[in-house]
């Protein structure tokens, strides 16, 4: 589980007086407070985690864009230094080429031909490729080799 990992880690930041570290630590932990609450005395999955890791890292990438087109380096450089933080605890990200391999694999097992099928495929793909891949790049593909 990633929270146990995560309160070690905040120690350790503290310790080296890590700010950006224990910025991106810290909000982690209470995304992860804040869903267990929601969801009451229940134990969060793997795969919660992970979505909800991958929602923080959307969101500071949302926010860094923002940012770098009003020329505000330094919040840019707070969101870019959080974003770092968290995509440590999630797992590798694939690159485009992989992606495309998995999703043409899919196409070829369900027998997709249009873009009438895509939701078949996307749903699939989602799938296999939770937490390695980006949703609209996954969407991107899709739709790019069922045309």
């Amino acid at each position: 589980m990633i929270s146990t990992t995560i309160d070690q880690e905040i120690k350790q930041a503290m310790l080296a007086k890590d700010q950006a570290k224990l910025r991106g630590l810290r909000a982690i932990k209470a995304a992860l407070l804040m869903a267990k609450t929601e969801k009451g005395s229940e134990e969060i999955t793997a795969d919660s985690e992970i979505k909800i890791l991958q929602k923080l890292v959307k969101q500071r990438k949302e926010s860094a864009t923002i940012y770098q087109e009003q020329g505000r380096n330094d919040l840019f450089q707070v969101e870019q230094e959080e974003i770092d933080v968290i995509s440590a605890f999630l797992p590798k990200q694939l690159d485009r080429t992989e992606i495309e391999q998995v999703v043409a694999k899919i196409i070829a097992a369900t027998g997709a031909a249009t873009v009438r099928d895509m939701g078949k495929v996307m749903g699939m793909a989602n799938k296999e490729l939770a937490g390695k891949a980006d949703g609209k790049l996954i969407g991107e593909i899709v739709k790019a080799q069922l045309n």
